[in-house]
């Protein structure tokens, strides 16, 4: 069994998991109207991004090819649990504790600044490392402060990487080679993703409406969820993943489904569980017009209308590489001891129901399951056919 024995994170809903409960359970999102990101736009055309307000760790100390806001919000995650951490690597030795993570932006924000810098003053700044955009700086960054040997590595696979990630852990303890993973995902806002999702015509200038029949688009968003894996046992495990590449195409999802449902079925296979068990299902959730469609087609397949269902992102924004384990996180809090009647993630949305769809179960704000949540999906599904669903067990 690979058990989530710790959580750190930090995401538009708050740095600690009291204040992220509150606001998830009472329906409180943390995606604001802002014009960070998104210059060159009229003030009256800001978006509605999950920003991350708390003040970051101090960075200055380290080298500079490690500098970044993305490697900040780990640190700030890693920051909540690092006692634990250390004790791991105290426990197994340095060699025996690895590292892997999920991001898709990394430290594009300091290059763009560094070019607006350039483009004033004809030369870089003196802060800026081309290092701080690699995909691997968070995993490398995290071994060398912590002084971990172990493997090391990020997987970068869109909105699928830290799901992915969480699932590597899993193989690398099972296959022998640690004891004990440090996993999940960190991404950063930057104005260069707002603008290319911005001309992929998937924003939503509002907040997002997973779902809807007048959904329109993603609000992106930025966080970091950091789990210690292990065998030691805690409430919650990763007792199955699944993973499938559909490659149908290069933005747009299989609008059959079958690369998404492919890794559904692998999770609960894994898991020796039936759909019917499944207490709760955090949907990918978009809020784009295809990848609902695609979503709602695949899981009322498989799951009918008696699962309870709802997407996080118009809490959180999309995060990205780091979507997976933020909404794993989520599902994480929500399994605790702290949660005896079993208070759902709700849905926030308009209401407004789709024909084109099936029925979905929806939760409205309140919805309870009126016991502690035993088997709970959460689906990753991304560019490129990339997609991943991890079934977390409360033990």
């Amino acid at each position: 069994m690979f058990y989530l024995n710790q959580l750190g994170m930090i995401c538009p809903l708050g740095e600690n998991h009291a204040e992220i409960s509150r606001r998830l359970f009472a329906g409180d999102s943390g995606v604001v109207m802002t014009p960070r990101y998104s210059s060159g736009r009229a003030p009256e055309q800001d978006l509605a991004l999950g920003c991350v307000e708390a003040v970051l760790p101090d960075i200055s100390g380290l080298p500079l090819d490690q500098r970044s806001r993305n490697n900040q919000l780990a640190l700030a995650a890693l920051a909540q649990i690092r006692p634990q951490v250390d004790a791991a690597i105290q426990q197994f030795g340095a060699d025996r504790v690895a590292i892997v993570l999920g991001t898709s932006t990394s430290g594009i924000a300091q290059s763009e600044a560094a070019f607006r810098y350039r483009l004033a003053n004809g030369e870089f700044p003196a802060d800026f490392g081309y290092g701080q955009q690699e995909m691997a700086s968070p995993a490398a960054t995290l071994a060398s402060v912590l002084g971990v040997t172990g493997p090391a590595y990020v997987h970068s696979s869109a909105c699928a990487s830290s799901s992915k990630a969480m699932a590597s852990a899993a193989r690398l303890i099972k296959m022998g080679l640690c004891d004990a993973v440090l996993t999940g995902g960190v991404d950063s806002l930057c104005a260069f993703t707002v603008a290319g999702f911005t001309a992929l015509e998937s924003v939503s200038v509002a907040r997002c409406n997973p779902f809807s029949a007048n959904r329109n688009g993603i609000n992106i968003g930025e966080g970091a969820a950091l789990f210690l894996m292990s065998k030691a046992e805690a409430i919650v495990s990763l007792r199955g993943w699944g993973e499938s590449s559909d490659g149908y195409h290069i933005s747009a999802p299989d609008p059959s489904g079958a690369g998404a449902r492919s890794a559904m079925e692998q999770a609960l296979a894994r898991a020796g569980v039936t759909p019917q068990q499944i207490d709760y299902i955090n949907l990918h959730g978009t809020a784009t017009v295809q990848n609902d469609a695609m979503e709602g087609r695949a899981v009322a397949a498989m799951f009918a209308d008696h699962v309870a269902l709802s997407s996080t992102k118009p809490f959180t924004g999309h995060a990205l590489g780091a979507a997976g384990a933020v909404e794993a996180g989520l599902c994480w809090l929500a399994m605790q001891d702290n949660n005896p009647q079993g208070r759902l993630p709700p849905h926030l949305w308009d209401g407004v129901s789709d024909p084109g769809l099936p029925q979905l179960n929806l939760l409205p704000i309140g919805a309870r399951l009126g016991q502690p949540l035993r088997l709970v999906l959460s689906n990753s599904f991304a560019f490129g056919g990339a997609n991943a669903s991890l079934l977390l067990g409360r033990e």
